[in-house]
């Protein structure tokens, strides 16, 4: 996703630093600093050319445009990189520049770069996730109580309460959490490996260097170099893939909630948001159509890089190429995602007399469960679904309420009155376990 003026409808201006030319020239010359102090800590190269090197490496004012140019040709961003970065501790010292880049290989230099941003990214989409969950939290707690309509092929099935829905969404919040602290060793991981994966150019000395080179940089060091395995970087596309279809799920309902004429929830307001350029009246869903809009990208660009993961032998030529568009465009749709989630749940306000409103509208027809499971003992479960089920068509035939049928059918009442019949037909009194679900989910929550 190239800079344009849709980057900060879909990302957000964190996101886009991290993953800008400047950053991953930094994350790449990070890595060359690094290696150096590595090599001299292990004795393959002189102390005295760390200094040199190291400071160009912070001075990071490498041409991008240069850069970009010659990597057209070179075929890759290090290649160039390396050329120039070797030029210019050369132009201070001369022989610290015989040993920039000693030992290490394009590949090592991107992955490990691209790692370093995926760090920094994963801290701004964990910082938002955690946004998502407080606001998600607090939604269920206070509407642990509230009755709505829960739906089935988008049509009322039985009531649920909103505290349930919230509950939902921040289970599954968690659990992505969970998932990103637990992958993160495994993704966040040191490429070293040389030429073809040995590390032959250090002799001996390869297994030391990539020690301190992981230790340096803060990154778990891998028992072999990844190079040619992927899985790697299709983990962390699959976590930022199953966060912006989580969020996609919230913005769905919300959207659906949203309409005229259901009414139940709407988006956090704000100057010039959601509006109409000709309708005054409008206040449309514009958070959930932008992570929506973000969640039909994601699935492609995760395709993309799954596909990348088939590649020949030691180095690929193409899979690895593709991540370097669709990784970074992946990490940005899902960093803009999660700052509108977050916005959205924080701000959401929620309309329990619509609701109700809603819970009511079907003239009783949405509780016809709850009176076949009460007369299920006495008329068997059966004849109980059947007899409830032509009451069901009377009254949608003659527009008359539920109540009223079931009231006059003789072989009903003279197992259940009226007013039992009234109690049943409350959807307030039908909402199983779901106050038990959300206080689970919420005890999990605090518990963290």
């Amino acid at each position: 996703m190239s800079v344009s003026l849709v980057s900060p409808l879909f990302g957000s201006p964190a996101m886009e630093a991290i993953w800008s030319d400047r950053a991953t020239i930094a994350a790449m010359l990070a890595f060359e600093a690094a290696l150096a102090e590595a090599e001299a800590g292990t004795d393959v190269i002189p102390a005295a050319a760390v200094p040199a090197i190291a400071a160009a490496c912070r001075a990071g004012d490498l041409d991008a445009a240069l850069l970009a140019e010659a990597a057209a040709t070179a075929g890759n961003t290090a290649i160039p990189l390396v050329k120039m970065l070797t030029a210019k501790v050369a132009g201070h010292d001369g022989e610290s520049a015989r040993w920039v880049h000693f030992g290490a290989t394009s590949q090592d230099v991107m992955d490990t770069g691209l790692v370093l941003q995926l760090r920094e990214a994963f801290k701004l989409i964990e910082a938002d996730l955690d946004r998502a969950m407080a606001a998600a939290a607090a939604l269920a707690k206070a509407h642990r109580d509230t009755p709505m309509a829960g739906r089935t092929w988008l049509q009322q099935a039985l009531p649920i309460t909103f505290g349930l829905k919230m509950a939902g969404t921040l289970d599954a919040l968690m659990r992505h959490r969970e998932r990103l602290a637990e992958a993160r060793p495994r993704i966040l991981a040191l490429q070293f490996g040389g030429a073809a994966g040995t590390l032959a150019s250090l002799g001996d000395k390869g297994p030391a260097v990539a020690r301190l080179l992981a230790a340096l940089l803060d990154l778990s060091l891998p028992d072999t170099p990844w190079h040619g395995q992927r899985d790697r970087i299709l983990e962390a596309a699959s976590l930022m893939a199953g966060l912006v279809a989580t969020a996609a799920k919230v913005a769905r309902d919300t959207a659906l909630m949203m309409q005229t004429e259901v009414g139940e929830v709407f988006e956090p307001a704000a100057p010039g948001r959601g509006g109409s350029s000709t309708m005054p009246h409008k206040r449309n869903p514009a958070l959930s159509a932008t992570i929506l809009g973000a969640a039909g990208l994601a699935p492609q660009l995760l395709a993309a890089i799954a596909a990348g993961g088939s590649g020949e032998h030691e180095r690929f030529a193409g899979g690895w190429q593709a991540e370097w568009l669709a990784l970074p465009d992946l990490a940005r749709l899902t960093g803009g995602v999660m700052a509108r989630l977050a916005e959205l749940l924080e701000g959401l306000e929620v309309r329990p007399g619509r609701m109700a409103a809603n819970l009511a509208a079907t003239g009783g027809l949405l509780m016809a469960e709850a009176v076949q499971m009460a007369l299920a003992p006495t008329l068997g479960r059966l004849v109980a679904h059947d007899r409830i089920e032509a009451a069901c068509r009377t009254a949608v035939g003659e527009g008359r309420a539920l109540l009223d049928v079931l009231a006059g059918d003789d072989a009903i009442t003279r197992h259940v009155s009226r007013e039992r019949l009234a109690e049943l037909l409350d959807p307030a009194g039908y909402l199983g376990a779901a106050g038990v679900f959300v206080d689970r989910v919420l005890a999990r929550y605090e518990a963290r």
